[in-house]
């Protein structure tokens, strides 16, 4: 995994340039950076691989930061596969500025991220601030903002492949039907934002209170108060929830 992110911070000095390729650049400086970019999808499998083999070796408990860490995997890998075929620089001369590059960068960066940071909030914001958020909420929420932004973006392929230009104000009665259902699924997408915000509302505001440091009973590693009843994987989970200004007088003890 280190090895993996090490390679990609390396390789993305040199395909910076797959963002030029209809700019007039010669056959032999697009062939480069083709397999510049193609090379650099090797390490990236490889995180994938590594994140569905921690997954593997877990204990799985179904819950709303599972599904948004799954999620996240899923749009992930849907755009990194769309930049491969972008890495192409023949195919990219087609498909420079059409709705496959919105699509595309979407799926990585929009999706990818937002899910990741959503994950995170239901996974860490019980400990933050000390209350349980509603689980059937969440998982709710969760569905509606994966299947109202899959809706949303992954028809963007197909306009893309059509032809259909992007930074347009309009556009043709033929891209009609599928941007038709791109808005239905960004209302949805809206209404899961509504939701995910009454969620962090509640969970403030009627939120069950916590009293386990541990609250996702996550197996042991360390011990601060020398009680099994608080061990955790990793210091975060030994702490008071929520976390109190100064954490630790002395150093924990770690169980190998």
């Amino acid at each position: 995994m280190i090895f993996a992110m090490t390679s990609i911070g390396v390789l993305g000095f040199i395909v910076w340039s797959h963002h030029l390729y209809t700019v007039g650049l010669d056959a032999n400086t697009r062939a480069y950076f083709t397999a510049a970019t193609m090379i650099i999808a090797v390490p990236t499998g490889i995180k994938i691989f590594s994140w569905l083999a921690t997954l593997y070796g877990g204990t799985l408990v179904f819950r709303t930061p599972l599904y948004y860490t799954i999620g996240f995997i899923f749009l992930f890998v849907v755009g990194g596969l769309t930049g491969i075929v972008l890495a192409n620089a023949s195919v990219d001369l087609s498909l420079h500025d059409t709705y496959y590059v919105v699509a595309h960068f979407h799926y990585v960066l929009s999706l990818g991220a937002l899910f990741a940071i959503v994950g995170s909030l239901y996974h860490w914001g019980p400990k933050i601030v000390g209350k349980r958020y509603n689980e059937s909420l969440g998982q709710i929420q969760f569905w509606t903002l994966f299947i109202g932004t899959n809706v949303t973006f992954f028809p963007m392929h197909f306009l893309g492949l059509a032809g259909m230009p992007r930074r347009i104000p309009d556009y043709p009665d033929a891209f009609g039907g599928w941007n038709a259902i791109i808005s239905y699924g960004s209302i949805v997408s809206m209404v899961s934002s509504l939701l995910f915000i009454y969620i962090l509302y509640n969970q403030l505001v009627a939120g069950e209170t916590i009293t386990e440091n541990n609250i996702w009973y996550i197996p042991s590693y360390f011990d601060y108060s020398h009680s099994s009843s608080i061990t955790s994987s990793s210091l975060e989970w030994a702490t008071q929830t929520p976390p109190i200004s100064h954490n630790f007088n002395s150093i924990p003890k770690t169980f190998i």
